[in-house]
């Protein structure tokens, strides 16, 4: 009876596990990534239910690697409690367009 009365302790105690994702976003190595090719329309993405409520949607985006990728959107957890993502986009810059990187707030 004492070793099912201890783990029921350790069962009721609050452990919880944390998953992080952490949200990756296309980084040029040294400096913006330019590009003459405007990206293509983003892509329609299915958002299914979050994990659980501290899940946020990082929508997908296209990435530059010589030609264009899909990286598709995933749940993530943010750094705070009801911290928002505010997404990363592609903008006019001269004759290019340059990536605007995603962010948290």
């Amino acid at each position: 009876m004492g070793t099912a009365f201890a783990g029921t302790l350790l069962l009721g105690s609050g452990c919880v596990e944390r998953r992080v994702v952490y949200v990756r976003e296309p980084a040029p190595a040294g400096g913006e990534t330019v590009v003459t090719e405007a990206p293509p329309p983003p892509q329609v993405e299915v958002v299914g239910i979050a994990p659980s409520p501290e899940f946020v949607w990082v929508p997908g985006c296209w990435e530059w690697r010589g030609r264009w990728f899909w990286i598709g959107g995933r749940w993530a957890v943010g750094p705070h409690p009801h911290a928002l993502w505010m997404p990363g986009r592609w903008a006019r810059h001269g004759h290019g367009h340059v990536w605007i990187r995603g962010y948290w707030r």
